[in-house]
């Protein structure tokens, strides 16, 4: 028998209730012109972003040259620092907005799905079988 097999399966793994932001450096947004707005859009195009992540986080590891607009969902007390020092402004998406517009559009949609699709009537039901008793 595996070895897996043998040994107990104990305890809990919360494994899929994990959060994973991006982590971007300030050092790597010294690419962009002066006064770009620096959103998740953006940072995806420039693959500074890969993969499914719940959303963007700004390090203060570099410093940054130039102000830039930067939208993110979370960010350093140093980047923030360092952001304001050069000219630029933070702003933090508000994710309870989306969340409540894709829970409303997966409603609208069970709801369509709900009208469409009328219960259909077994075969079996309609025909009521008389049972008769052997002795």
């Amino acid at each position: 028998m595996p070895l897996i097999r043998r040994l107990p399966k104990r305890g809990f793994n919360n494994a899929a209730f994990h959060s994973t932001y991006a982590v971007v450096n300030l050092s790597d947004l010294n690419d962009f012109k002066a006064g770009t707005v620096v959103n998740e859009q953006l940072l995806r195009e420039s693959k500074l972003v890969r993969g499914d992540v719940v959303g963007i986080k700004i390090l203060g590891d570099g410093e940054l040259k130039h102000a830039l607009k930067i939208e993110a969902d979370k960010i350093s007390e140093s980047a923030r620092a360092k952001i304001e020092k050069a000219g630029g402004t933070v702003t933090m998406r508000d994710r309870s907005q989306e969340k409540a517009a894709a829970n409303s559009e997966k409603s609208d949609e069970a709801a369509k799905s709900d009208e469409v699709k009328p219960k259909k009537k077994s075969a079996s039901a309609s025909k009521a079988k008389k049972k008769t008793s052997r002795k």
